[in-house]
């Protein structure tokens, strides 16, 4: 799959992992990690509104958010993941990156194995990758019922 069927955000993210070596994409995930930004207040209080990701090894998090914008309605990522879980954050901070902003047609055209593009497959266990995938489903399936429920 070539990444000219992704988001730009996203498609930049990717190319930016397969331009390097297995380790720098180790740290560029790491890099993510760190950049993964912390839930608005209006969320801390309020764990009910988060779905756990329950294929992920770590704690992990999310929810969405429709925003009004001029040109109709864009979704609004957030996860909660524990700083002590480096991969778990980075996988969600590139989604974070990737697909925050975007609309549901945005959003759900990106294909079910995107994790894959990254390059990580021998770095990270399968089990850590699968983490990855269902994330990417989880998102795109509230992004879709909530689209849904907009129409």
């Amino acid at each position: 799959m070539s990444t000219n069927t992704l988001p730009a955000a996203l498609a930049e993210i990717v190319d930016d992992f397969q331009a390097l070596t297995e380790p720098d994409r180790l740290q560029l995930l790491l890099d993510f990690s760190r950049g993964l930004p912390a839930l608005p207040e209006r969320l801390l209080d309020h764990p009910e509104l988060l779905e756990q990701v329950v294929e992920c090894q770590s704690p992990l998090f999310l929810t969405i958010e429709q925003e009004k914008t001029p040109d109709g309605v864009a979704y609004r990522l957030y996860f909660k993941a524990p700083p002590e879980a480096p991969t778990t954050r980075g996988f969600a901070g590139v989604l974070h990156e990737g697909l925050d902003g975007l609309t549901a047609a945005e959003i759900l055209a990106v294909p079910d194995d995107m994790p894959e593009l990254l390059g990580l497959t021998r770095a990270i266990t399968p089990l850590r990758m699968r983490g990855m995938t269902a994330m990417l489903g989880r998102i795109k399936r509230k992004v879709a019922a909530a689209d849904r429920l907009m129409s």
